[in-house]
């Protein structure tokens, strides 16, 4: 089916975030989520300056870079901006889109809530932020 044809919660359903939800509780976040839609090269986060919310990846890819170098290149089902949103700090990379790229999101004073309103969201992110530190870890230095 294409992605044009599909709804938002049978797009979430996709994703390994929204895995562990149930239809009812698909259509409940995609009436809550809001949805951003970025053009090649345009920058989503901008480091040191601003933070924007939680950004979950529905279509497209994202590049990471830090001081101008690509660290990451992030695509469907990835997410990001969730340490600026929960804990106000300021970005310490760009986010730029590297395609077209359209991103579910929910916005810094709401993602406590939601995450607490999905604990099984708030599981597999926790999943997904344990494998980031342990592959920063095994970065060369």
């Amino acid at each position: 089916m294409p992605v044009e044809t599909r709804t938002l919660a049978e797009l979430l359903a996709q994703l390994t975030l929204f895995a562990d939800l149930t239809q009812p509780q698909l259509e409940e976040v995609a009436h809550t989520v809001g949805e951003e839609v970025f053009g090649e090269g345009q920058r989503v986060l901008r480091q040191g300056i601003s933070g924007g919310g939680f950004f979950v990846i529905v279509e497209g890819e994202a590049r990471i870079l830090i001081d101008g170098e690509e660290r990451a290149r992030l695509s469907r089902g990835d997410f990001f901006g969730e340490v600026v949103a929960l804990t106000g700090d300021k970005p310490t990379a760009d986010v730029v889109a590297a395609s077209l790229l359209r991103c579910v999101t929910v916005p810094p004073a709401e993602l406590k809530a939601f995450l607490v309103q999905h604990p099984r969201v708030m599981f597999r992110m926790l999943q997904a932020e344990a494998r980031r530190v342990r592959a920063a870890n095994l970065w060369p230095r």
